[in-house]
């Protein structure tokens, strides 16, 4: 069983998985690390909207990044997409399982 704080941090990273721009973004980046301002004439949008995203996938773990002069670069982050994939391989565990549902009355 997870703690309260691993659940949590498995329910940030679907959060974050849950919008079309950063999949789009996750996806970009695991050809590698990319600058913000390639993202950004990549995905031809604003630097503040681009920069939420990569945010908020950051606050998941998704993504890291590192700064270099002025420009900001991302990576994905295998470790939290290696805890994903587990996570999901312990559910599908638990159905194969056919674990017995609770009588509720």
């Amino acid at each position: 069983m997870r703690t309260d704080k691993a659940t949590e941090e498995i329910a940030q990273v679907f959060h974050a998985l849950s919008d079309v721009t950063r999949l789009r973004l996750l996806e970009r980046l695991q050809t590698g690390e990319q600058c913000v301002c390639d993202l950004t004439d990549a995905f031809q949008t604003g630097q503040s909207r681009l920069s939420f995203h990569l945010k908020v996938l950051k606050e998941a773990g998704l993504v890291n990044d590192r700064r270099d002069g002025r420009w900001m670069y991302y990576s994905v982050n295998p470790k939290v997409l290696e805890d994903l994939q587990e996570y999901i391989a312990e559910r599908k565990q638990v159905m194969r399982r056919g674990a017995v549902a609770s009588k509720c009355c």
